[in-house]
This record gives C-alpha cells, structure tokens and sequence, in this order.
C-alpha cells in the first residue's frame, strides 16, 4: 500500500517547519528510535560511559530506546488524545515527531532552532534546552488502545490481540483525567529540562492534530537494567527492581520482553507493550510503621536488601520464609508461573493533596511481550494478597502498543502499522 501522505524529500537535511507548511503539515520521513540491546554500553567519543559524559543514546535500531535502555535519573512522560480526525494528518504528525525526536536526542534543536530566523514567526525549537548536553535523552512512543476505536483512523483490524483493555483490579481508584490516551510520549534523560523540552517541543508540533490528556514528572529511578549498578530505592526506602532484566541480556529480552513474530500482526515483531500505572503512597501512614512490619512488608530487609534469611541483596529468596502476603513473594517469577516483566519506574512528588499529606508514589512503567500473560496475572496475585496494598492506592492507568525501532532515515514511528 501507498503512504497517504506526499513522499518526503531525502536528502538528510532538516527543513524548518516553516518549511513543510507548504507540503500541507507533511510531515518527513526520518527514523525515530533506537536499538534497545547494547545501548546499557553506549560510550562516548572519549570513552567514557554514556551514562556518565552526557553523550547521546543510539537512535535508530531493531528496537526503540528508552527500554532495555540503562534507566536515566529523569523521566517526562506524557499521553495523548489525537484531536484531529483525518488519518493523513495523524500520519503527517508520525513523520514530524519522528524528525523532530531525532534531532533531540541527538543534542540539537528543532528544525531551523530557537533564534536566528524569520522574526514575524515563531521559532522551529523552544530553547530551553541550548547548550545542554543530549543527556541520554531517550523518546518512546506507543499507540493505546482507543486510537484503534471503530470509525477513527481505519485501524480497528490492527489493533493488537495483547493489547487489552486493563481489568479493573480490587483497590483500583482510577483518575479518568490521569489514565488512558491514544498516544504516549516516554522522554528519560540525566537532565530533566532536557526531558521536559522534548516534550514540550512535540506538544507544540501536535498542536491542533493532538492534546495533552495527562503527563507525569519522575525522577530517582526506582528500578535498573544495569543489575552492576547500584539498585535504587522508592520512596519507602526499599530497594526496588533488584531482580529487573539487564538491558544486555538478549535471551531474557527475547522471551519477556519483545513481541516475536507470530505474537500478534507483524506492525509490532520487535516491539513491546508497556503499562503505566501512577501508584499513590500513603506516605504518612508508612512513616509510623515498625521497621519490622516494614521488613515484612516486602520480605527484604532494608538496610542491605537481603531476602528474609539471607545475608546479601542478591541471595537467592527462599519465598517460603517469607510471609504469604509479602509482596517479594508474591511478585517473584517462581509465584506466578515464571511471568516476567521489564520495569522502568519512577518516583514522584507532586505537592499535597490538600490535607496536609504528600502526593507522592510510584510511577510503574513495565515493558512485556504479552500483556495478558505478564502484568494481568501478576497485578491480579498483588491487587488480591499483598500486605503492601494497605500503604499504596493505583490511581493512573494506561496501556500502550510500543513499535519496534524506526531502521533508517526513511522509517517513521508507526510506519508499519499506517501502511
């Protein structure tokens, strides 16, 4: 099948949007996304780490970035409503994201930049971002499952047989206003201005085809796929993700993590399926508890991370020392008939709520290759059993198609899916 829209020009320069107002809002046909394997290893021209020199992640590849990625300190996430209803325009704005995410990730600006052209109109870039390093800026896009609704864009034959619609899960009180979209943007960066540009900056070039419907704000990592690194800890105070699969380890991925051919239409071979959960913590409540019960709680303890009974984080947990409602027990492979999952989660805090109380929490991001296989069942245990509901609520949730990596300067997100 043809594209919809006019064959962009390919000579690898980046026209201003000014520009492709001529082509009707066209957008070009650019790569967007990186390999997810090998990337944890990125280094910079001087040989240092990536994650320590600012350097710029990978951009094309098998997979998006931003997944098996090493997990950076900042994360921007943001959903979507597609406000327009021409599909052409939907894919034009695929292809403008697309060259726009490129040129971020790689440290520059958008299209013509923040200064220096037409003073009667507005700049291709928002500016924040000059002179900042790329940062390992990392964007990810997803598609959710209402832009696939019948009598929208012509997908509902496409919509993928994983991508359900999430059960309502005992404990759940669900925002409306913080769930849900058509579309999601995942920005991860070690500055979080740099994540909060590349945001910002697809927000105005979707400006009158999409809106923002929700956004996220996290920072403190609270799970690693770099198991050499120091594992980080949630606003409990707890250890989190000790267990997490390397970004390196290709045979965990492959099975847990990527949509393998036969899995469902072949838009998504090589792509992933994420959930996103926005966890409140009843943080006050968690303060005036027992370290023991604390302890307990999770089935770790909190100083080394050591499973109950053992001496080290990364002892293998005997889960029948545990109590039956410890929540490493219940969330382990061995519980729950091996599902896995790829998790990228992040802190939050965002002021009071009003009374006097934090609104802090988990922002829970898991990749899997089968939603109905991995986060279903596993949620369903936790929401059931788990002594750690009594300090958290869910109150944000969404699920999203990831594409796999855009290959080349001539791929776009969402190419295979709209051709």
């Amino acid at each position: 099948m043809t594209e919809e829209t006019p064959e962009a020009p390919r000579d690898g320069n980046a026209p201003s949007r000014r520009a492709l107002l001529g082509w009707g809002g066209a957008g070009l046909a650019l790569g967007a996304a990186a390999a997810g394997v090998g990337v944890a290893a990125a280094r910079s021209g001087d040989g240092a780490p990536a994650a320590d020199s600012g350097a710029a992640v990978p951009f094309h590849g098998a997979h998006q970035a931003g997944i098996a990625t090493a997990v950076q300190d900042r994360l921007h996430f943001a959903a979507f409503d597609v406000t327009t209803k021409d599909r052409a325009e939907l894919v034009a704005l695929l292809k403008e994201w697309t060259r726009a995410a490129e040129r971020m990730t790689a440290g520059h600006a958008v299209g013509d930049g923040a200064y220096g052209g037409l003073a009667e109109a507005p700049p291709d870039d928002t500016g924040e971002a000059l002179g900042l390093k790329p940062s390992r800026l990392t964007l990810t896009v997803g598609f959710g499952p209402s832009l696939f609704a019948k009598d929208r864009f012509g997908l509902e034959d496409r919509r993928p047989a994983a991508l359900v619609d999430l059960p309502k899960f005992p404990g759940d009180n669900l925002d409306r206003s913080r769930s849900g979209g058509d579309l999601c943007v995942q920005a991860c960066a070690d500055d979080p201005q740099v994540a909060v540009h590349a945001i910002r900056n697809l927000a105005r070039i979707g400006m009158g085809r999409t809106a923002i419907r929700w956004s996220q704000l996290g920072f403190g990592k609270t799970s690693s796929t770099t198991p050499d690194a120091q594992t980080p800890r949630n606003m409990l105070g707890f250890k989190d993700g000790t267990r997490n699969i390397s970004g390196t380890d290709t045979a965990a991925l492959g099975k847990h993590v990527w949509a393998g051919k036969g899995d469902g239409p072949d838009w998504m071979t090589g792509g992933s399926y994420l959930v996103a959960r926005r966890i409140r913590m009843h943080i006050e409540t968690w303060d005036r508890t027992s370290l023991q019960e604390q302890e307990d709680v999770f089935g770790r303890d909190k100083g080394e991370g050591a499973p109950v009974g053992k001496s080290k984080e990364r002892d293998e947990p005997f889960l029948k020392a545990m109590l039956p409602t410890a929540h490493v027990r219940l969330a382990h492979p061995d519980s729950n008939d091996g599902a896995t999952i790829l998790r990228r989660g992040y802190s939050f805090t965002d002021g009071t709520d009003g009374l006097g109380r934090l609104d802090a929490g988990l922002f829970f991001l898991a990749y899997q290759r089968d939603t109905r296989k991995a986060f279903v069942p596993l949620q369903r245990r936790l929401a059931a059993h788990d002594a750690l509901n009594e300090y958290i609520q869910h109150v944000g949730s969404a699920h999203f198609a990831v594409p796999p990596g855009v290959r080349d300067k001539d791929d776009w997100w969402g190419r295979a899916l709209f051709s």
